[in-house]
């Protein structure tokens, strides 16, 4: 009998998990993140060198890069930035966002890598949490109206013909 009630019990361990995803899954909103097509959070960042305030920069699409020097994947990924800005020139605006504590390893890291785009070190980590960003890098395409067109989580090779295309049609 005790035998037969521990078999039972096998069949509900598939069960349960199988439940909680359908249940889940009827939450689903779809495959969209959530803050595309909203206003982009606003901020300011005064470091050492500047202040930069996203507001400035309304009328011109704007790439928003969280990133940091300790960060493989942003160190792999900042090259194709730079890229970029000389590509497009003065129809995109390629924002880097350090989240940096140290000062100097963030300028000496601008220097060696000829990191030659719009960067401010954001020390206290406030303008990536108004994004809900703790991984890096992670970057927002942001349209001439203010607006959040698309989101990339991870490096990406910003130099694609694709994104050079959407880019451009924005």
């Amino acid at each position: 009998m005790l035998l037969r009630y521990y078999k039972g019990v096998n069949r509900f361990k598939y069960l349960v998990p199988a439940l909680l995803a359908i249940f889940l899954s009827s939450c689903y909103q779809g495959t969209r993140p959530a803050q595309i097509g909203t206003e982009a959070p606003q901020f300011t960042v005064t470091d050492a060198d500047r202040t930069v305030s996203l507001r400035d920069l309304r009328g011109k699409t704007v790439v928003l890069n969280f990133w940091a020097t300790w960060c493989p994947p942003c160190v792999e990924e900042m090259p194709s930035l730079v890229q970029l800005q000389k590509q497009m020139g003065d129809k995109v605006v390629i924002l880097a966002v350090s989240m940096d504590v140290d000062e100097s390893a963030y300028k000496q890291f601008i220097r060696d890598h000829h990191v030659d785009l719009l960067t401010v070190r954001d020390a206290a980590n406030k303008s990536n949490a108004l994004y809900g960003t703790y991984k890096f890098p992670e970057t927002y395409i942001i349209d001439k109206d203010g607006k959040i067109r698309r989101k990339f989580i991870g490096g990406a090779n910003w130099t694609s013909p694709d994104i050079e295309s959407y880019l451009g049609s924005l």
